[in-house]
């Protein structure tokens, strides 16, 4: 009997392409920026296969295979959000709290629904939706502490071939009993999900303390050890978020010198771990970051709506010592899934701190800075030859205003800036995962 030969998926996109090839907080914007007016994206089997002009490609594609125009857009990597949690994408907008409250009060009632299988498939679904719809192709996502949430999101992202990150909080005290687990239960459960989930498909798991509040030391240190047994997945949890939160860590945890070093001691900081936020960091922290490869997700809408400060972008990433860093939504204590929004509110942020961004800044990360944040730069975050085809197509011209304003823009870069200044999901006009459509063309 004769073997069945699968045809490869071939697809052909042609438009403005836009990518960064390096990180222009240390190259400089015209040596990290790549931009080809009429290019063409040739696919095959989920990944990029050629890149380029498309005077140069157009004969390499097939003659079955019909190419995709997308006509005055830009075509960008696809968006990858750093930090958010899609546990609390009900409770989105609840306002007049800090930190500690906001958790005691919003958070932690919403996050006990997750018990429910089918609560926490409605949810992964909407939650999944609007990361497309806003261009967002990766998330390096907080479920709850209850192993089916953790299943229900997988099993949504897995549908959809999305690559996607994410892990069950661990979190033993300072919380409602019906959240709690203990160390050895959370060690156990997120093993059990490891061997489920990790490396099936596009998939990846997180091993996922809250913060060093709700986990005690017994807990950070079985985190630790079970990182070390499994040190291909990734670490995700909160730092220096809120000044109330440091002093309260600082209590618990006497004899550590930082609240990183809290992380340090029990084996949790390194390449791929990310830590959400970051406010309140120092130099000395932001050196032990870079020595160690360890990522910060900055999440500016979420630290200004909660009142938690300025983050340092600049000082992190300073050329001479540069921390991985990437944009993090933090839905829901953040704003927006857009991060296009986002990175609008970090440049406002950075501007408040004395520092102006540039759009080819802003626009690393969100794409390949976060890429090289979650050491998936070998597969995302980039156009080029042999990474994954995942992309996301942006419209200057998707409302009245943005339409006047892009047609006023000089530059590349202008017209990037207004997008992440007046640019929403309005603005996206497709996002492709491994070469595929999401919707409709």
């Amino acid at each position: 009997m004769n073997a069945t030969v699968s045809t490869p998926a071939i697809t052909a996109v042609r438009g403005h392409l836009v990518s960064l090839r390096d990180n222009p907080f240390v190259v400089g914007d015209t040596a990290a920026m790549w931009a080809e007016p009429d290019g063409l994206l040739l696919c095959r089997d989920g990944k990029i296969e050629a890149v380029g002009a498309w005077r140069e490609l157009r004969d390499q594609v097939p003659e079955n295979v019909e190419v995709v125009h997308y006509d005055d857009a830009l075509i960008v990597p696809g968006f990858i959000d750093c930090h958010v949690h899609y546990v609390q994408t009900g409770i989105i907008g609840a306002f007049g709290k800090q930190l500690l409250e906001w958790l005691e009060n919003d958070v932690f009632p919403t996050e006990q629904r997750f018990a429910d299988k089918a609560h926490a498939d409605v949810v992964a679904k909407l939650f999944c939706d609007e990361l497309l719809r806003n261009g967002t192709t990766t998330a390096l996502v907080f479920a709850a502490t209850y192993p089916v949430s953790v299943d229900a999101l997988f099993e949504e992202a897995e549908r959809r071939n999305m690559r996607l990150i994410a892990g069950k909080v661990l979190m033993d005290r300072n919380a409602p009993d019906a959240l709690l687990d203990t160390a050895q239960q959370g060690h156990d459960d997120s093993e059990a999900l490891i061997n489920r989930w990790h490396g099936r498909g596009r998939l990846g798991y997180a091993i996922t303390p809250r913060f060093a509040i709700t986990s005690s030391p017994a807990q950070l240190e079985a985190a630790g050890a079970l990182w070390k047994a499994h040190p291909e997945v990734w670490v995700h949890t909160h730092l220096a978020e809120n000044r109330g939160e440091i002093e309260a860590v600082a209590g618990l945890y006497p004899d550590r010198s930082s609240y990183l070093d809290v992380y340090d001691h029990h084996g949790l900081v390194g390449r791929r771990a990310m830590f959400a936020h970051g406010v309140h960091l120092h130099d000395a922290d932001f050196r032990h970051c870079h020595d160690t490869g360890a990522a910060i997700a900055h999440c500016p809408t979420s630290n200004l709506f909660l009142g938690s400060g300025l983050f340092p972008l600049h000082e992190a990433c300073d050329p001479h010592r540069p921390v991985h860093v990437g944009l993090g939504t933090d839905v829901g204590a953040g704003t927006s899934f857009s991060l296009p929004t986002t990175a609008g509110a970090a440049y406002q942020v950075a501007q408040l701190r004395g520092h102006a961004l540039t759009a080819p800044q802003l626009l690393y990360l969100a794409t390949l800075g976060a890429a090289r944040a979650l050491d998936l730069d070998d597969r995302i975050g980039s156009l080029e030859a042999g990474r994954e085809a995942d992309f996301t197509v942006l419209d200057p011209h998707a409302t009245p205003l943005l339409d006047f304003r892009s047609k006023q823009a000089g530059s590349l870069d202008e017209v990037l800036a207004v997008l992440m200044t007046l640019g929403d999901n309005r603005a996206v006009r497709a996002a492709w995962l491994a070469g595929q459509p999401t919707g409709p063309l």
